[in-house]
């Protein structure tokens, strides 16, 4: 028999490969980082031995989600301005906020998401805040997956200064973490609101050189649209296609005000989208039109953007959430069906993050990413439908098992990498320090 380092069998494997298989009584084989091998219970059992035997108890086995835009440190502002407008959220309150970030306050507040995602079954997630650097250090400590990278905008940063230095800051952090297994950097301008043309240019400049993502909030609301056609006679998508910007690596965030003109730029240029529908909807910012962004062949993932707008990072609410609110808005049942909606938070994710060869679905070679739901609970019986199940039943709390690059992170809901009760203390402590500064 082979040696293997875990075994996971017991439960219903959901793969997330091009025909969605699934397989009843499953197992799957992990050696190192990576699955050796998914199949029937019976033919691994008499194939491997393992190391470590995880029993999933009649549970789902199943890729770990990816959550392809948040703001990780902002769970120290959770719920510290509730219920405002986006512009007025945003200038009057996060960004004074923010300037009184640190290192440290990122590196905690970053632990806390880590912690929360990985409880929740998140074990990928794309991030776009200040103080990056902290942010991968707290990724690692964690032991998660993460695409990082550091804010642009023409304004100074609290953490480089002038966006020159903010360059330079992007460039070292590709330098430093490019032989991560764990972590990419992602070259990041804030949006076309904030960040000029020449900022735009020099940006992509440096993700093409480097053959990094380039990640972007785009069209949040009509707000900001108008702000962008009033400066430039074109709408957000646009003066990106303009400037050159628009491309297969570009991650475009929320793409909630777009015109049928910007769909089909969008296609050409075969840019991905985060949709981070909770968080649009608690900003009253809209609803970005995803069933047709799907029909015109457009790759969109799901993230729950940052704390502060969301307030949780709990994915399989915000699968819950993608699935209703287009049916409601389009008046038609059938629209975001649960299947479409899985594979936006597992495989479609990846592909959002380029990452489709490495997570994103349970198959032999791809990295060990998995975790297990167990569905031995009142809320979750019975079960005629695995995918109506994940999106319309489960929760963030019935994950028990996360698994990144073949290292258990938690099992039986309990955390492996990280000490949760320091955690929160931790950041109890910097939140009462932001209500003296803030006068909150």
């Amino acid at each position: 028999m082979q040696s293997i380092d875990i075994m996971i069998r017991n439960g219903k494997v959901l793969t997330m490969v091009p025909d969605n298989a699934v397989i009843e009584r499953g197992a799957v084989a992990v050696s190192g980082d990576r699955i050796v091998e998914i199949g029937p219970e019976d033919d691994l059992d008499s194939q491997y031995q393992a190391r470590k035997v995880i029993d999933a108890c009649g549970g789902i086995i199943m890729p770990g989600l990816i959550n392809v835009h948040t703001h990780a440190a902002m769970t120290c502002f959770r719920g510290l301005a509730d219920d405002l407008p986006l512009m007025s959220w945003l200038e009057e309150h996060i960004f004074p906020a923010e300037a009184k970030l640190t290192p440290d306050i990122v590196y905690k507040g970053t632990l806390l998401a880590c912690a929360e995602m990985i409880l929740s079954g998140t074990t990928t997630f794309c991030d776009m805040y200040l103080y990056e650097d902290s942010v991968a250090q707290a990724v690692k400590r964690a032991r998660m997956r993460a695409v990082v990278g550091e804010v642009l905008y023409d304004f100074p940063s609290p953490n480089y200064g002038p966006i020159e230095e903010g360059l330079k800051y992007t460039e070292a952090l590709i330098d430093k973490w490019r032989d991560d297994p764990l972590i990419a950097i992602a070259v990041e301008p804030h949006s076309p609101y904030l960040c000029s043309p020449d900022l735009l240019r020099q940006a992509k400049a440096i993700a093409d050189q480097n053959g990094a993502l380039m990640v972007i909030h785009v069209s949040e609301s009509e707000q900001e649209v108008a702000q962008v056609r009033g400066k430039y006679d074109k709408t957000p998508v646009g003066h990106l296609a303009e400037t050159g910007i628009l491309s297969p690596n570009l991650v475009a965030d929320h793409c909630v005000a777009l015109t049928q003109k910007d769909i089909s730029l969008l296609k050409d240029f075969d840019v991905k989208v985060a949709h981070n529908p909770e968080s649009n909807m608690k900003l009253a910012s809209g609803i970005a039109p995803v069933p047709e962004l799907l029909d015109n062949g457009i790759i969109v993932g799901i993230g729950t953007d940052g704390c502060a707008s969301n307030n949780n990072l709990d994915l399989f609410q915000e699968m819950d959430t993608v699935a209703k609110l287009h049916k409601v808005h389009t008046s038609d049942p059938t629209v975001m069906d649960a299947r479409t909606v899985v594979r936006m938070a597992t495989i479609d994710g990846a592909r959002v993050l380029g990452l489709e060869d490495h997570i994103g679905s349970l198959e032999p070679g791809k990295k060990a990413d998995i975790i297990i739901i167990d569905t031995r609970r009142p809320h979750l019986i019975p079960m005629y439908n695995v995918y109506s199940h994940l999106v319309y039943a489960v929760s963030g709390h019935d994950v028990v098992t996360s698994i990144v690059n073949g290292q258990v992170l938690m099992e039986n809901r309990v955390l492996a990498t990280l000490d949760v009760d320091n955690v929160m203390e931790d950041v109890n402590r910097i939140a009462q320090d932001i209500v003296g500064k803030t006068g909150s």
